[in-house]
Parts: structure tokens; sequence; C-alpha cells
């Protein structure tokens, strides 16, 4: 039988590589976020189309490993920590409505019949931009409560500050 004191590493290193991944999956997304920002004026004559497809994609994967590996393990229980769990609880909602937002973006632009039209990419991006912004500042709280940094020290990954 296991001791709480033999499980502590275990799940610790089990948060370590989902929190990781997690970042991991951020900074994918916003490196093509950032060079599909890069490519305006939208015309036809670039190559936006493919690059377009590429970050719907990474969006919606990023988006989904949140909810679908960070707040579900938080809502099965897994995460008993009080802390983790009253900045979870203040950032979700939050966090959903950037969802909705991203999601709607991904269903405007995910294939390339539904990316032929650009005339409104610019400001999509902008706005998603904007709320993607305020989405990692939420998550950093999180993810800062599951490190259990306590000290103001940020946990950070290159290219989101």
């Amino acid at each position: 039988m296991m001791t709480d004191r033999e499980e502590m590493p275990d799940r610790r290193a089990q948060t370590q590589q989902m929190i990781e991944k997690w970042l991991r999956e951020r900074q994918e997304m916003l490196v093509l976020y950032c060079q599909l920002a890069g490519l305006e004026p939208y015309t036809p004559d670039k190559p936006i189309k493919g690059l377009l497809r590429d970050f719907c994609q990474v969006l919606v994967d990023y988006i989904a490993f949140g909810h679908f590996e960070v707040y579900d393990r938080i809502s099965r229980g897994e995460e008993r920590r009080t802390r983790v769990l009253r900045v979870a609880e203040d950032v979700y909602p939050k966090v959903v409505a950037v969802t909705d937002l991203a999601v709607a973006f991904n269903d405007k632009y995910e294939t390339e019949e539904k990316a032929a039209e650009l005339d409104e990419l610019d400001q999509d991006l902008s706005r998603l931009g904007s709320e993607l912004a305020s989405r990692i500042e939420m998550e950093d709280q999180l993810v800062n409560a599951l490190i259990g940094s306590n000290t103001g020290t940020r946990y950070e990954v290159l290219g989101t500050r």
C-alpha cells in the first residue's frame, strides 16, 4: 500500500508534465498566431489559407487541452489543494468565454472554403489575440497555483510575456 508521501512525487511529476504539455501547446499556438498576424494585409497572393488552417487546428488543440486535461482533472476531484481550487473556480468562467470566441473563430476560418472570405480576418484576429492574452494571464494564475508558487515567482514560457 502506498503512503501519501510515496504518491506525492508521482502526482507532482504528472502535474508538471501536464503543465509543460499545456505550455508547449500554448507556445505553438502563439507562434502560429504571430505568423498569421504578420501577413496582414490579407490578400489572395499570400499563402494565408494553409497557415490559417494550421493555426485553427493548433488553437482548438490548445483550447481542448485546457478544458479536457487541466480543468477536467480539477473537476474530477484529482486536485485537492484549496488554492488551486479557488483559482480554478475564479478563472474558469472567464476562460470559457474566451473558449467560445476561439471556437467561433475556428468555425469561421477552419477550412479553405470558409477562409475564402478574409475581409474580417484582421478584426477577428485582433479580437481573438486580445482575448487570448487575457486567457493566458488567467491560465498563468492557475499554473502558478498548480506548481505551488506562493513566492510571487511566475512560471513563464518563452514568448508568453
